[in-house]
């Protein structure tokens, strides 16, 4: 379970499966917008205040904020999947 004030674990997955081919534009805004919110809240947030599920979370999903592209990402890279790296 992801930690008050950040996005879900269920939704970053939803939006890491969906190939971009398929997302609307409104989608792909919807998903940049989540991500940025969602990497500032990881900043922000101190380590020693994130529940260890957030910690995990965080590192699967390279928020780590060192402009590396997440596990998933790179995962949907490797399949032609992903268009971007954002």
């Amino acid at each position: 379970m992801s930690d008050t004030g950040r996005q879900s674990f269920t939704d970053k997955a939803t939006a890491a499966i969906k190939p971009d081919s398929e997302k609307s534009t409104t989608e792909h805004f919807g998903d940049k917008f989540k991500g940025k919110t969602d990497s500032a809240a990881s900043t922000l947030q101190p380590e020693s205040e994130k529940s260890t599920s957030q910690q995990v979370g965080d590192a699967f999903s390279s928020n780590s904020n060192e402009n590396q592209p997440s596990l998933t990402q790179k995962a949907k890279n490797a399949m032609g999947l992903g268009g971007n790296t954002a």
